[in-house]
């Protein structure tokens, strides 16, 4: 739901009252809090500038914390701040300053008018009336975008040295691939960057119980993991980090960003890979050499 003012912090880790395996869920993509002044930049509608948004993957979710895991989760919107981008992943042409020469205004997230501010939403829809300001820019980096990296390291820092071993799952939601009649098109992309940042026992776990629920599963085709799974899937460390996409027809009316009569059947379907997931023993993923460093 839009919202004039914020009246809630930018995000929320919910924990759990006891962690019970090394698990971390992260939804950043979810939130709908948009800010009053975004809103009085953007020349979008209020159901357009939301076509970006992970609709409900929080709630699909949201059981995690009752089972023994930490959930972070957005509630600003993926229109106002990419996470999921580097930090100063940036497009000259939005902006009425000069950008400083370290950040990175070529990539090919950019380029498609998706860096770590966006330009566009779904169906290539220009966001902004005018030009930002870099204080634009640094307002939600600074404020936002950098305390949010931070408390997900945190969350897997402390997983870490209680477990040995961490497990980011990132959480995620992307539109019909089907749309366009090819019936081979996934209802799930598991993305685990072509298997660096994920060991093969948790993507084989996700696989098989998408699979067996009667769901197409495609690996890193065509989403191999954006910068949170790159940047935090680290085996060698004894981290491990995942992405999860779902397609959105799967749960929700994409136009009018409504939940569907499937809704309450892909909630409990994501609670069972909760639950499979944090009963699986992973301490063999612990590299004994580190550990013992």
């Amino acid at each position: 739901m839009l919202s004039d003012y914020l009246d809630r912090p930018a995000f929320e880790t919910i924990r759990p009252r006891e962690q019970r395996a090394p698990i971390v869920f992260n939804s950043p993509h979810s939130g709908r809090d948009y800010p009053k002044r975004f809103l009085a930049q953007t020349r979008l509608d209020e159901l357009s500038i939301r076509q970006s948004e992970d609709a409900f993957v929080d709630e699909l979710f949201a059981r995690a914390p009752h089972m023994g895991a930490p959930l972070l989760r957005a509630h600003f919107p993926r229109a106002y701040l990419d996470v999921n981008r580097e930090p100063y992943e940036l497009d000259q042409a939005m902006f009425s300053d000069m950008l400083p020469d370290n950040y990175n205004t070529s990539s090919p997230r950019v380029a498609a008018g998706l860096g770590t501010i966006a330009k566009i939403v779904a169906e290539k829809k220009p966001i902004y009336r005018t030009k930002l300001s870099l204080n634009d820019a640094r307002m939600r980096i600074e404020g936002i975008y950098k305390p949010y990296h931070e408390t997900l390291q945190r969350l897997l820092t402390e997983t870490l040295n209680q477990f040995g071993v961490a497990v980011l799952i990132d959480c995620h939601s992307m539109p019909n691939l089907d749309k366009r009649g090819n019936a081979s098109a996934p209802d799930i992309v598991l993305g685990d960057r072509f298997g660096s940042t994920c060991h093969p026992m948790i993507t084989e776990l996700a696989d098989t119980l998408f699979t067996t629920a009667g769901l197409k599963v495609a690996r890193n085709r065509p989403y191999a993991g954006g910068f949170t799974t790159k940047a935090y899937g680290q085996p060698n460390y004894n981290i491990h980090a995942l992405q999860i996409e779902i397609s959105r027809h799967l749960y929700m009316n994409e136009a009018s960003l409504k939940k569907n009569d499937n809704f309450d059947q892909m909630k409990a379907l994501i609670e069972q890979l909760v639950v499979l997931l944090m009963r699986i023993d992973l301490s063999e993923l612990v590299d004994r050499k580190l550990a013992a460093e």
